[in-house]
C-alpha cells in the first residue's frame, strides 16, 4: 500500500477530484485547506497570507490511500490535471504504508483500504 499526499493550488481542487473520480478502485481521498511557502518564499505571490509577519501561500492538500497496482494511475492523474505551468503548482509525495485497518469490520491490508 501507498500514502499520496499531494499539495495542490485551491483553484485545481474541483478537476483534480472529478479526474480521479474516473480512476476505477480509487477506495476516497482526504482534503485539507494548508498553508506554507516554497522557495521563493510567497514574498511576491499574489493569493498570498500574511501571518505573524511570515507570508504564507493557499495550498490544498490531497490525502490517498492506494493499493500499489493503483499508485501511477493516481499519481498521473493528478499531475496532469493539477498542471498550469505556474510557479508553485504543487509537489506529490508517495510514502510506503505498513498497514491499514478498517474499524468497522476489522478488515486489514489491501482488503481495508
Amino acid at each position: 500500500m501507498k500514502q499520496i499526499k499531494a499539495y495542490i493550488k485551491p483553484h485545481k481542487l474541483s478537476k483534480v477530484t472529478l479526474a480521479l473520480h474516473m480512476v476505477e478502485g480509487l477506495a476516497g481521498m482526504n482534503v485539507t485547506d494548508v498553508r506554507g511557502f516554497g522557495r521563493g518564499k510567497a514574498k511576491d505571490a499574489p493569493h498570498r497570507i500574511v501571518d505573524d509577519l511570515v507570508d504564507y501561500i493557499p495550498q490544498v492538500k490531497i490525502e490517498i490511500v492506494c493499493t500499489d497496482d493503483k499508485l501511477e494511475e493516481i499519481v498521473s492523474v493528478i499531475q496532469k490535471t493539477a498542471h498550469t505551468g505556474l510557479r508553485g503548482d504543487g509537489k506529490i509525495y508517495i510514502s510506503n504504508i505498513e498497514d491499514a485497518i478498517r474499524i468497522q469490520t476489522g478488515e486489514r491490508g489491501d482488503e481495508a483500504v
